[in-house]
């Protein structure tokens, strides 16, 4: 299991090898919280981007609780990769966001409802 500091260089390592023009505009930057977060369906939210208009503007945090809730039994490397994945996902939002896109946000609606009718059909 990686430890916070150690997440948040490994964040910190992604981040720095994707292309700079992806955090156009992100002037918030990249954030790792300690936090765990589930959405009111009682499932882990991993990431978020982020539009504050009034403080912040735009920015992305990862939730490390989150992410060792659900990935903290993996090898350093499959949570590291799974933590590039929720980066990568949160900053296609970003990239979304500033083309007036919501493509991804109609994608994670509808994997939001297959996730919650297996999850109704596993109580049941």
């Amino acid at each position: 299991m990686l430890t916070f500091e150690e997440s948040r260089e490994a964040l910190t390592q992604i981040a720095d090898s994707l292309p700079v023009a992806i955090f156009n505009e992100l002037n918030g930057g990249v954030l790792l919280l300690p936090d765990t977060i589930t959405d009111e369906n009682d499932l882990l939210i991993l990431g978020q981007y982020n539009v504050d208009p009034l403080g912040f503007g735009r920015y992305v945090t990862i939730h490390y609780g989150s992410m060792q809730q659900a990935y903290g039994h993996l090898s350093r490397k499959d949570f590291e990769k799974e933590l590039e994945d929720v980066l990568r996902h949160e900053l296609i939002h970003h990239l979304e966001s500033l083309a007036g896109d919501d493509s991804l946000e109609i994608k994670d609606a509808i994997e939001m409802e297959r996730m919650l009718r297996f999850k109704r059909r596993r109580k049941n």
